[in-house]
């Protein structure tokens, strides 16, 4: 069976994309799409990747109007959580790791889910 290699974009709608896109840019180090075909698109690190539909009530996107969350792996939560509470981010520890890494919790400007994993156990070889 053929498969597919990765995840090629994650396209949403935003109420105001360019300041969203920035925020993704400054915070967490994603960069804007390329203006041209000749600039190379921004490049993730090989590593374990969830794709995990969801029941319609669950509580991980926050307010029921958002239907989609993006985590993002980390190679040192503690930093990444420091520097964004530097810059006036509120971000959500979860107290206790999980067998598969530690997480925090925080929201992008328009309120959408973002959640940070640091990996762990089986899924540290793929990160």
């Amino acid at each position: 069976m053929e498969r597919v290699t990765g995840i090629g974009g994650i396209f949403f709608r935003a109420h105001d994309p360019e300041a969203l896109q920035r925020w993704y840019t400054d915070h967490l180090g994603v960069d804007a799409p390329p203006e041209s075909y000749d600039t190379p698109s921004w490049q993730q690190q090989a590593g374990s990747t969830v794709l995990a539909a969801m029941q319609e009530d669950t509580t991980h996107f926050g307010s029921p109007d958002h239907s989609w969350a993006l985590n993002f792996r980390v190679g040192n939560l503690d930093a990444m959580v420091d520097q964004l509470r530097a810059a006036g981010i509120d971000v959500t520890m979860h107290p206790e790791p999980y067998p598969n890494g530690r997480f925090a919790d925080l929201h992008d400007p328009e309120g959408n889910a973002v959640q940070l994993w640091e990996p762990a156990g089986a899924d540290l070889g793929n990160a």
